[in-house]
């Protein structure tokens, strides 16, 4: 039987949704609901990696931490953009441009970009490093996009970061046209937080893009581009070509470009522009990868090429080849870094890295948070990365019967996404999430009906009723066979139910 509450149970977790998700957050509804020390070589075991924080405990922080949250609400979401760096510029400026008191590694593409800067900011704290990390969009807590030492800065650290630099912002908005965006508040409140703590190395993943987004105030040493696809069509052109070069943005004078495996159109233009720019060049297949890779426990178990020689038996607690890709390129990051492959030819010590690797978490990619039925989480709301979570859930699990529970935003390829997941699902759950941007549960019926036919597809306009409906549709293969469900199609739908099942 299912662990959800049921129509005649107390009051549990799914009764009252709306209340559940205001108590948690109150941002604009076009947010997700959903994150100096030494440089040495010593080998030390990586930074833990924290899980999604929950809300404040203290009443007057969680009242606080509203506040910065509804001052935030009341700018652009991160749908609405102007392109231009000059806002953030025009900020960076009156804080005396904090983001270059630090060396950084800058993260582009279209998928894995949180995977890969999470496995980054590991390696590096496995080396003694202070690290500072800035990914978008966040799973449940606006914290989470602001990550010290491995784990998402306190609520109060967040709160005083924001109203250390607010007179600045206010200074800004007098000056421009528009007044600074969301993501270029969080932005700049990232990196004055890295230099107030001070931090040894940023990484720091774009928004959107590269060229004109928030974070391309920063010259980083190391430019990581991981897999482009299309995605965000309407803002960054048709093609993988014409995407490739507004995400070419971030490759600056005399970096070293990580290359992961690339569409061959996207891999001309981003080579070009490494040309342009001196930069030095690793490719994935050429220069790096991934040699082995078996299914273990929990994860995978990978031999990795890098760019200073192998590194054997490397535990990956992580699902799907293409985060044993993701790997090697957060590896050859790392190597480019310490400049192995230039200025010096030995390998990373392989103890570190091991022990960095196995440290590794990625909330809401393949991420298990239920048993008996087992329930996954994933945030593909893309096809190729839905293609990509159809083949881990393959690999990882032995499902005889797979039911899927999918809330798309409205501006997504959804129906490339449902063609994705036809394959593996044995029935689909249509639902929507809490927010402005999510389709419509009857709109994305419509087009699910197209594509696995209306005996297969259920729709439950309230994520809640949603998942205890593939719970009960899973179940019906018995308690000990093999039915599971995989919640999908967007950050903010995985945030939502990671928060319903009872993680965070």
């Amino acid at each position: 039987m299912s662990d959800l509450p049921h129509e005649n149970d107390q009051q549990g977790p799914l009764d009252d949704f709306d209340e559940l998700i205001e108590a948690e957050t109150t941002r604009d509804p076009d947010l997700a609901v959903i994150e100096a020390g030494s440089r040495t070589l010593r080998t030390q075991g990586g930074q833990p990696q924290a899980d999604v924080p929950t809300r404040p405990e203290d009443p007057e922080v969680d009242r606080a931490l509203r506040e910065v949250e509804a001052d935030l609400a009341t700018r652009w979401g991160e749908t609405k953009l102007e392109p231009s760096v000059g806002r953030i510029a025009a900020l960076m400026d009156v804080l005396g441009e904090p983001q270059r008191s630090y060396p950084s590694i800058h993260i582009t593409g279209t998928n894995g970009k949180t995977s890969t800067a999470r496995m980054i900011e590991a390696l590096l704290g496995a080396f003694e490093l202070r690290t500072g990390r800035y990914t978008s969009p966040h799973v449940q807590s606006i914290t989470e996009r602001i990550s010290l030492d491995g784990a998402p800065v306190s609520a109060e650290r967040f709160i005083e970061t924001y109203e250390d630099i607010k007179p600045y912002i206010e200074m800004v908005d007098a000056q421009q046209e528009y007044r600074l965006s969301f993501f270029e508040v969080l932005t700049g409140m990232a990196y004055a937080a890295f230099a107030d703590a001070p931090v040894d190395v940023a990484v720091v993943e774009v928004g959107m893009g590269g060229s004109w987004d928030a974070t391309n105030v920063i010259d980083a040493d190391v430019a990581v581009i991981t897999p482009i696809d299309l995605d965000h069509t309407d803002r960054l052109g048709e093609t993988t070509a014409e995407i490739s070069g507004e995400k070419s943005g971030i490759i600056k004078q005399g970096a070293t470009v990580i290359l992961a495996q690339q569409p061959v159109d996207a891999a001309q233009v981003l080579l070009k522009k490494a040309v342009e720019v001196d930069a030095t060049v690793a490719r994935e297949g050429l220069e790096f990868g991934v040699v082995a890779r078996q299914v273990a426990v929990g994860g995978q178990m990978v031999t990795l090429r890098g760019l200073g020689g192998e590194y054997p038996e490397v535990y990956l607690p992580l699902h799907g080849a293409h985060q044993a890709h993701n790997a090697a390129v957060a590896l050859a990051a790392v190597e480019a870094f310490f400049g192995v492959g230039a200025v010096r030819a030995e390998p990373l010590d392989i103890d570190a890295v091991r022990k960095a690797f196995a440290a590794v978490s990625s909330p809401g990619r393949m991420e298990v948070v239920r048993r008996s039925p087992t329930v996954v989480l994933d945030a593909a709301h893309n096809p190729a990365g839905a293609a990509v979570t159809a083949e881990a859930v393959q690999e990882a699990f032995d499902f005889t019967r797979l039911i899927g529970v999918v809330g798309a935003s409205g501006d997504k390829n959804v129906r490339g996404l449902l063609e994705a997941f036809e394959p593996i699902f044995a029935e689909v759950v249509v639902t929507q999430n809490s927010t402005a941007r999510a389709m419509d549960a009857d709109e994305l019926a419509a087009i699910a009906v197209e594509v696995f036919g209306e005996e297969r597809v259920q729709v439950e306009p309230r994520l809640p009723d949603a998942l205890e409906a593939a719970i009960t549709l899973a179940e019906e293969e018995g308690e000990f066979a093999g039915g599971g469900v995989l919640v999908t199609g967007s950050v903010i739908t995985v945030g939502e139910a990671r928060l319903l099942l009872g993680k965070g």
